[in-house]
């Protein structure tokens, strides 16, 4: 009874504060005079994927690296398939024409890159699929590109022409603001797994499922919550940016940093099936995002169907 108390508890706080975190990012952006997209890659993505870098570090700091690896090939594929499913079951997301041109094939270079340095062994059947501390440096190196990116959108004016009133006009009470909720969102999150894992081992669910499923899924909830109210606003720069941020720090900076620190790590849970699926997360995404720059109802409940036939043949095998 304990853990269901603190659960909903935890969903409480994690809704109220990814509501007011879409507020203070919009309104960031607009007392900056800084496009939203910007606000989104940056500030808010680093903040909701502040869970994985903590679960990360912990573990390849340990030598367990498939904890590390199950976290972000989960995230991503979470953050795409379920998060802008959902998202776009919601409300279908409009997607800029900068959105599809930039920000979009940068995922998808990061995300094939990341893919080929996970297949060793197709490239020699003698050698076991590793994460080398050469390959964290390419994420990293990866990530520069990114930033040279994000310094060349932070000299663009807003390109919007209505003027919108910010609903927060105070900057430092906006910066206040987007400081608590993102230690809210984290603090809930924590909330929220280690009371879901305790009730599962009391109903004895299998570690794998746990791991899987209630981590995985569990630290992806504050890109769920703040997605999926992003949409619900039709703050659209806001729900695909905090995933394309997200899922760009998950690959280079939540992996990539502590491999490169601590060093290599075998990957022996990982086949072909989970790495064709993360290159899809991007790759699917940049299609749908390029149809009439709406990612639609129809193409959300495509996105949901993988990620439900993913998790089935994971179970299940």
């Amino acid at each position: 009874m304990q853990e269901v108390i603190f659960l909903l508890l935890g969903f409480l706080i994690i809704i109220k504060s990814s509501d007011i975190l879409v507020d203070c990012a919009s309104s960031l952006a607009l007392r900056c005079k800084v496009p939203k997209m910007l606000i989104a890659l940056t500030i808010v993505a680093f903040g909701t994927c502040a869970p994985e870098v903590a679960i990360s570090f912990k573990s390849v700091a340990s030598g367990n690296g498939t904890m590390a690896f199950a976290n972000v090939v989960g995230s991503c594929i979470i953050n795409t398939f379920l998060i802008i499913g959902l998202a776009a079951l919601v409300r279908p997301i409009r997607v800029k024409h900068a959105t599809i041109k930039k920000e979009l094939p940068i995922l998808l270079i990061i995300t094939t890159g990341f893919c080929v340095l996970m297949l060793d062994s197709i490239f020699n059947p003698l050698t076991a699929n590793t994460f080398s501390r050469a390959d964290g440096i390419i994420l990293i190196l990866l990530f520069m590109m990114f930033v040279a990116y994000i310094i060349q959108l932070s000299k663009r004016k807003d390109e919007e022409k209505d003027q919108i009133e910010p609903k927060y006009k105070n900057v430092f009470l906006i910066i206040a603001l987007i400081l608590g909720s993102i230690a809210c969102i984290s603090l809930s999150s924590d909330v929220i797994v280690n009371n879901a894992v305790s009730l599962a081992e009391k109903l004895n669910v299998s570690e794998k499922v746990i791991t899987m499923v209630l981590i995985v899924i569990g630290t992806s909830l504050p890109e769920m919550f703040m997605t999926v109210t992003s949409a619900r606003k039709k703050e659209f720069d806001m729900a695909i940016g905090n995933i394309i941020g997200t899922n760009i720090f998950n690959i280079c900076i939540v992996l990539g940093l502590p491999i490169a620190i601590y060093g290599d790590l075998v990957l022996e849970s990982f086949n072909l099936a989970d790495i064709f699926t993360v290159f899809l997360t991007s790759f699917l995404l940049y299609i749908f995002a390029r149809s009439e720059r709406v990612v639609s109802k129809k193409e959300g409940m495509v996105m949901l169907t993988i990620v439900i036939a993913y998790y089935i043949c994971l179970i299940i095998g």
